[in-house]
């Protein structure tokens, strides 16, 4: 099978969703001209023209309102955001417009849209550009969030995503752009709200999503140094969450740790340790652990950086306290 960037995949999807259906369409800053700030929708301007890649100004809550009332008109926009720390400048539009409007209409208005671009730290980029807001997000009731890891699940994420009828954000990484993975040549789609087992274990559940699956998996290898075999789920998306499959796992192996980015409060592992004790309590043999960046604006020194944000170093050392108990 062929590899190909996280890039080109997402770029795939769009293209081959907008030759499917006619009212696909991009807007954000520099997907035009200059094909994407991070060359995702390199070539689509020459294929589809600047009636369907547009060019915005530096307005994000100007064009995300745009793209809310072109979606409730019967099209189907997506909406790049160069980064979703940007995002907070449209945040009224993306939670009181676009989450809201099938409610607040009585099912009159469906808002069928794709909000996407870069999450988290991005290296030496400091604390305005490095932030996580995936739980911000799903905490919103009418959203979907979704998180995908690799290239495969990038391409068939954002694929059901633009053909879904509600709003969608799609949350990528900055520092995955470049990564190569297997991508089939012909048309498939994930399905919204189901996670995937990455690797099979017996003795630790290991929860993660996004970028910070790199972790999870090689804390599981390094564990198996140890014998300690380590089941590791990536959630894919985080609303809906898919909690049967790690309930099902936890019941399997009785320990759980989880691995996110994001700061410790109110976050999508508070939720899934919640859900885990409520629902598979009796099946628990050590207390749920869970890894996240500590809780401050992450800094510019790379030394900082290394210590804020959840390493292999941090997942090993929660996979054996669980495992010892």
């Amino acid at each position: 099978m062929r590899e190909i960037q996280f890039r080109q995949a997402l770029g795939e999807a769009m293209s081959e969703e907008m030759r499917r259906d006619e009212k696909v369409f991009l807007m954000g800053e520099e997907v035009a001209e200059y094909n994407g700030a991070y060359k995702v929708s390199q070539g689509m301007l020459d294929e589809f023209g600047p009636e369907r890649v547009i060019d915005t100004p530096i307005a994000e809550l100007g064009f995300a309102g745009v793209g809310v009332g072109a979606a409730m008109n019967g099209l189907r926009p997506i909406v790049e955001f160069m980064t979703f720390n940007f995002s907070l400048v449209a945040i009224d539009q993306v939670i009181n417009g676009a989450a809201k409007m099938m409610s607040m209409s009585g099912g009159q208005f469906n808002v069928p849209m794709v909000f996407r671009g870069p999450t988290g730290n991005a290296g030496m980029l400091s604390s305005q550009h490095s932030q996580n807001f995936e739980s911000w997000y799903a905490n919103t009731p009418g959203l979907k969030v979704v998180v995908p890891f690799n290239p495969y699940d990038a391409k068939g994420l954002l694929k059901s995503s633009i053909r879904d009828d509600d709003p969608v954000i799609f949350m990528e990484s900055e520092l995955m752009y470049g990564d190569k993975g297997e991508v089939p040549e012909g048309e498939y789609l994930i399905p919204l709200g189901s996670a995937d087992i990455k690797r099979e274990g017996t003795d630790v559940t290991l929860v993660s999503f996004g970028k910070f699956m790199k972790v999870a998996l090689q804390a599981a290898e390094e564990a198996a140094k140890d014998n300690i075999s380590v089941e590791v789920i990536d959630l894919r998306t985080v609303r809906p969450i898919d909690y049967e499959t790690v309930v099902q796992s936890v019941k399997k192996t009785n320990r759980l740790v989880i691995v996110e980015e994001a700061w410790p409060l109110a976050a999508i592992s508070s939720e899934i340790t919640y859900h885990i004790q409520k629902h598979a309590f009796d099946y628990l043999d050590a207390p749920i652990h869970r890894i996240n960046s500590l809780d401050v604006p992450l800094p510019y020194a790379p030394t900082l950086i290394e210590v804020i944000l959840p390493s292999v170093k941090r997942a090993l050392e929660a996979i054996k306290a669980v495992s010892y108990v």
